[in-house]
């Protein structure tokens, strides 16, 4: 089974694309979509549905996580990435692909063991799990890896609660 995982943003998505087989995780590739802070904003929203959109065509995931907006305090910050993951679900709903979402608690949770494990704790556990040499950079990029770890966890219990 091949995943891609998906961190929003507009100035950078995280993505990460694992293959699972009998329980066992492996690195397919992983990266982030960067748009230019200068770039008027339905042009970076055009860029990230692009590159997705080739991403997804060069690597034939059979299903995508793509993490929920959770942001405490900043509004327009939200907001903006709540554009790009509309952006981001529409591309992966266009493709047929299903979706999985997932809080941030929910992914620390499903890759470390603890929901309120900090960065360092999920990038180090992305990091083994995956039998990296080094931790993925940027953050982002663990963090796309992170979120298809996570999609694998809920999936395959999905049918249990059906």
């Amino acid at each position: 089974m091949r995943i891609l995982g998906l961190d929003p943003g507009t100035a950078t998505t995280g993505y990460g694309i694992v293959d699972v087989e009998e329980g066992e995780f492996t690195a397919v590739t992983y990266g982030v979509i960067s748009t230019p802070a200068k770039t008027p904003m339905p042009q970076r929203l055009q860029q990230i549905q692009q590159e997705l959109q080739q991403l997804i065509e060069e690597y034939q995931p059979d299903s995508v996580g793509i993490e929920e907006v959770f942001f405490g305090r900043n509004v327009t910050t939200a907001i903006t990435v709540g554009q790009a993951r509309g952006v981001l679900l529409l591309t992966i709903a266009n493709a047929g692909l299903p979706i999985g979402e997932y809080s941030p608690p929910k992914i620390k949770d499903a890759v470390t063991g603890y929901g309120k494990a900090d960065k360092a704790q999920v990038q180090l556990m992305v990091r083994n799990l995956l039998d990296l040499e080094e931790t993925p950079r940027p953050d982002d990029a663990a963090d796309g890896l992170a979120v298809a770890i996570t999609h694998y966890h809920y999936q395959r219990f999905e049918n249990l609660y059906d």
